[in-house]
């Protein structure tokens, strides 16, 4: 039999869950306290880095429905998010965004607007890597190197130079 799980998360002490529980149920979803997974845990950590998500993610079987206030509840960027909601389609979970109008991210609609979202995660992903090939050439310009410290220094190597040069 399926079930209905909640995930809420919160990313500062002085937040409560309290406003995301009401949500939830005022959109009709009827789900038992012990199904709500609360996480008092950074925005920024990757679903992958959220105890709570992970043991929600042990419980959820086939057929089992999983309801969020926020997309963002599901991941710290759109490209973590695109890979959340993968992972838990692959496993038969729908899942439901109430702030997207309740949509299950499953259904036909849910996946062309998992679509859109995966197009913005490409272009950010895009974004990130021209951000740091740009970062790169700008510090080897200004005179920035790059791996591991030289194991001699000039000195050194002049040394072993003269050394290999002279048999």
């Amino acid at each position: 039999m399926s079930q209905i799980f909640a995930y809420c998360r919160i990313s500062t002490l002085d937040q409560t869950t309290e406003n995301q529980r009401r949500e939830i149920e005022s959109a009709g979803f009827k789900i038992k306290p012990q199904q709500i997974i609360e996480e008092h845990i950074s925005g920024s950590a990757a679903t992958s880095e959220r105890p709570g998500f992970n043991r929600l993610l042990a419980r959820l079987k086939c057929g089992d429905q999983l309801i969020v206030t926020k997309l963002d509840r599901l991941g710290c960027n759109a490209m973590d998010i695109r890979k959340t909601v993968e992972q838990l389609t692959e496993t038969g979970i729908r899942v439901h965004c109430l702030a997207l109008g309740g949509i299950d991210l499953t259904s036909p609609t849910g996946k062309m607007m998992m679509q859109v979202i995966s197009a913005v995660a490409e272009f950010e992903r895009d974004l990130l890597l021209e951000r740091t090939h740009s970062g790169i050439v700008r510090a080897r310009g200004a005179g920035k190197r790059f791996g591991r410290p030289p194991v001699l220094n000039e000195e050194q190597k002049q040394f072993e130079f003269e050394r290999i040069k002279s048999g």
